[in-house]
């Protein structure tokens, strides 16, 4: 089967790499270079998450992969499995950190309840006064870009075929892609993954464009040991409709610390937001004051896909013959990626998927005649 996939950020590097293993003529087309969009602005956060059934069964599985690829990935990946530490401000979010803990354990992802002292001792940094939290061990950070350029350079070894400076401007039928320059090249199937710029090919995609902004700092080592999350970025970060700002730190291989994070929707510039800066800021030094002294080097911003259920778009676009979508990952596209890689090489080609593919279908926000909102 020829397949042309039209984007080589992490989310289409992976599903190259795995539809070329598959035994497809996979061929990638990159408008800029690989893994500059979304992907550079991500956190590089391999968390498992719980929203929903099916977003904890393909965070949970792409984190396995993860793991299982740890020991081949290159060394500017600084893959790390620092752990997740969710914070608890107060008794209603150790309360929600319990829920958590329980819905995690029920699917064999390791994880306990620390108190207040023991918080304090893990992360000093932090204020006093929190309630405690829910640790996460085995969740993971990884450096994205350099990773995603690794899966594209797994995708050629394979046997794919990769066109950078390629801009596809429109689709035609049965998987044909038309670039800037008027060059048409034919495929059985071509599979979108341009994540918020997904419907400027497809239209009628539901998927919105969400900005956020992050911060590196210099460097501060031993000043945080694991991914810091408040419990509050759970109701923040994916309630789709809202803007919103939540206590994210994130400590690199470096010694430095990554900071966010904010949302802001269908917000498609791409320069920084002063005020949802500072708010994002504000909101970081509640939780940990002594960040306030720490010099931050650079703050840059990134768009990324929101669907209307929080779970992405992968398979098949109804409206469409041909046309297959891997976008509408939102904030967990670093995660999942390899677990979607897997589950549309599995829909694609009739295969048995290490989870469901169906939660995931893109017929399940299709709706004729109603056109959805994008940028």
């Amino acid at each position: 089967m020829k397949v042309a996939v039209v984007g080589a950020g992490i989310v289409g590097a992976a599903a190259a790499a795995a539809l070329a293993r598959a035994g497809c003529r996979a061929t990638v087309y990159e408008a800029r270079f690989p893994g500059g969009g979304a992907t550079a602005a991500g956190m590089g956060h391999v968390v498992v998450m719980d929203d929903s059934p099916a977003q904890l069964a393909l965070t949970a599985r792409g984190r396995e992969v993860w793991e299982s690829l740890a020991d081949r990935l290159p060394a500017a990946a600084e893959y790390r499995r620092t752990g997740t530490l969710w914070v608890a401000a107060d008794d209603d979010e150790m309360a929600e950190a319990e829920a958590k803990a329980g819905r995690l354990a029920a699917t064999g992802i390791a994880c306990r309840m620390i108190d207040a002292r023991e918080l304090a001792r893990r992360e000093p940094a932090l204020r006093g006064g929190l309630a405690g939290g829910l640790l996460v061990p085995d969740d993971a950070v990884v450096y994205p870009p350099p990773v995603a350029a690794w899966m594209l350079a797994e995708a050629v070894a394979a046997g794919a075929v990769v066109h950078r400076g390629a801009e596809v401007v429109a689709l035609g039928e049965s998987g044909a892609v038309r670039l800037a320059d008027g060059t048409v090249f034919d495929a059985d199937v071509v599979v979108v993954a341009t994540g918020a710029a997904a419907a400027a090919l497809v239209p009628d995609v539901p998927v919105r464009p969400r900005k956020g902004h992050l911060v590196i700092t210099d460097r501060v080592p031993g000043m945080v040991t694991s991914q810091l999350v408040e419990l509050g970025y759970v109701k923040r970060a994916h309630d789709v409709g809202t803007d919103s700002v939540a206590f994210n730190v994130q400590p690199r291989a470096t010694g430095q610390l990554l900071v966010g994070s904010s949302r802001q929707i269908d917000v498609t510039s791409r320069g920084i937001d002063e005020a949802m800066l500072s708010r994002m800021l504000a909101r970081c030094l509640e939780f940990m004051p002594g960040l306030g002294s720490v010099p931050a080097i650079r703050s840059w911003t990134g768009l990324r896909a929101a669907t209307p259920d929080g779970l992405p778009l992968v398979g098949p676009w109804p409206a469409a013959e041909g046309v297959w979508l891997a976008t509408g990952h939102e904030g967990l596209g670093i995660t999942t990626a390899p677990a979607t890689a897997e589950v549309l090489a599995a829909a694609l080609l009739g295969r048995a998927s290490a989870i469901p593919v169906e939660p995931f279908r893109p017929a399940r926000l299709h709706s004729p005649g109603i056109r959805h909102e994008s940028n």
